[in-house]
């Protein structure tokens, strides 16, 4: 990939960056004092706590919120956890079923030393630590196995039929038409549930549930496909919302490869509380960077509230916050999906050189990042003929630029749901223009001031004057001013706020510094 062509200040980037790290560094200062509900629960998840009680509720929410009723929670739920096993030496499963039948208090139980119960964790970490490692390991053999990584974009497609067992028979033709990577739409609402359900679900709307039953469906049914066509496919889901950190590790799990996974999405567009999001976003970022999960990030929804030309800075400034975001959480920039979308309107003159100096630009920026980039949907509209061509436009950006996470565009994006009819037409699309332009890319220069180097150079100077003023605002107050998405939230408002609590002396997550430390990966 031939960098430099846009002539970018390498001054001004880097005075972004510095920026967008002192506004992350002064985030972790909050995150580091904090912890919550959601990340609790994926500490029990991780330590071998499954299934639900005799309600349907499921057990590591029962733990921690006899833990949270007792306003004991600041001090970790492994923490209780490690105890009660060096107390009963009942494991963690064991014990979240006496919690949930009532026949045991985690805190009434006697007091052990903090080496007693690190000890009595050891055996539960290392398992977790092993089942994860050992699927990053899977996905890394059955890759080369079958000739190594595909050179060019990966083609990502959607499922979201809501039930798992039709959205599996989509999956399989999807992959069989040409798809690298597999997404499972999101039911729609769940982001906003502050449990994760539990099993086999088939009632979704828009979308199918989240849950660690469908993951490990979902991905047999994409390793059985995967043999016959002779190539590893890649499972997609969302770990954003109220259960981020605990989809995550769900995820890790069960083998997930990419996961929708965003330090501001859930605050601008679920109206999720800042804080919450902020801690959240953290833990689970720590799991996806041991897992070898790619993340990918949301700025592309910017674009569907705010306009893609003038707004187009605060894109690039949030990617910017999101590489450092990650990087404190371990993970590497080879598995960051930084978003970004073809979404301005097809009447603006000389549009299609803003969509390329664009996208070249955070090719640039982020060389490493397998960047994600979404096709037109804002300004489609039923005339499908009209539509083919903007996804073709869509496609020459992508070849041109070296994006790398294709999300195919439909032609009927503005009349239904895609049928496999659909997709097909959007993959013989893609593949058309990614090979008959293969190499085009390397083989044009951008003219000196012109029209496509003069814009990347415009917003890359908004951007970095963006995060430079919010050096002094920090993230919070920024988010209060509607920078992002033309979107304001109050810092105390929006969803889970509650949730949010200060760290009690004592308090232990053992994952995170064993994930950060990558032990096992």
């Amino acid at each position: 990939m031939m960098q430099g062509k846009l002539s970018l200040d390498p001054r001004l980037i880097e005075q972004a960056r510095a920026s967008a790290r002192f506004v992350a560094d002064d985030v972790q200062s909050y995150i580091d004092l904090h912890t919550t509900v959601a990340v609790e629960r994926a500490v029990c998840r991780l330590l071998g706590i499954d299934s639900v009680n005799e309600n349907d509720v499921p057990l590591p929410n029962v733990v921690v919120d006899s833990l949270l009723d007792r306003q004991c929670l600041g001090q970790g739920a492994a923490y209780y956890i490690g105890n009660a096993a060096a107390e009963t030496g009942m494991c963690p499963q064991e014990i979240a079923c006496a919690v949930a039948r009532g026949e045991l208090e985690l805190t009434r139980l006697p007091q052990h030393g903090a080496e007693e119960i690190q000890q009595a964790l050891r055996a539960p970490v290392q398992a977790a630590l092993e089942r994860i490692a050992g699927r990053r390991r899977r996905r890394e053999q059955f890759i080369a196995r079958h000739g190594g990584e595909k050179e060019g974009p990966w083609l990502y497609l959607i499922v979201a039929t809501g039930n798992i067992y039709e959205d599996i028979v989509q999956a399989r033709a999807a992959a069989r038409q040409g798809a690298d990577v597999i997404a499972v739409i999101r039911t729609t609402g769940q982001s906003l549930l502050d449990y994760v359900p539990y099993g086999a679900t088939t009632e979704g709307f828009g979308g199918t549930y989240a849950t660690q039953e469908n993951f490990r469906l979902m991905r047999a049914a994409l390793d059985e496909v995967g043999e016959q066509e002779g190539r590893y496919i890649r499972l997609c889901n969302y770990c954003s919302g109220l259960c981020m950190p605990e989809i995550a590790a769900m995820g890790a799990l069960e083998g997930l490869d990419v996961m929708l996974n965003d330090a501001l999405y859930g605050i601008l567009f679920r109206d999720i509380n800042m804080k919450r999001t902020i801690v959240d976003q953290y833990f689970s970022r720590v799991i996806n960077g041991f897992a070898g999960v790619v993340i990918n990030t949301g700025e592309d929804n910017y674009l569907t509230t705010a306009d893609a030309v003038s707004e187009a800075h605060t894109v690039l400034a949030s990617q910017f916050l999101n590489e450092q975001l990650a990087l404190k959480a371990g993970l590497p920039e080879e598995q960051m999906g930084l978003g970004h979308a073809f979404e301005i309107s097809p009447d603006i003159k000389n549009g299609f050189l803003f969509e390329l100096a664009q996208a070249q630009m955070a090719r640039e920026i982020f060389p490493r990042a397998p960047l994600k980039y979404m096709p037109p949907t804002k300004f489609m509209t039923g005339n499908i003929f009209r539509g083919h061509v903007q996804d073709a436009l869509f496609n020459i950006t992508t070849i041109l630029t070296g994006q790398k996470i294709h999300l195919l565009g439909m032609m009927t994006e503005a009349i239904h749901t895609p049928f496999m009819s659909d997709r097909a037409l959007s993959i013989e699309n893609a593949q058309y223009i990614f090979t008959t332009m293969a190499d085009l890319g390397s083989e044009l220069e951008f003219k000196k001031d012109g029209i496509i180097c003069t814009r990347a150079a415009e917003v890359l100077r908004k951007a970095a004057d963006l995060l430079r003023g919010m050096e002094d605002l920090g993230l919070f107050q920024t988010l209060e001013k509607g920078v992002f998405a033309d979107i304001k939230r109050p810092q105390d408002g929006g969803k889970g706020l509650s949730g949010v609590l200060p760290k009690l002396p004592g308090y232990i997550n053992p994952l995170i510094d064993a994930m950060k430390g990558g032990a096992g990966a």
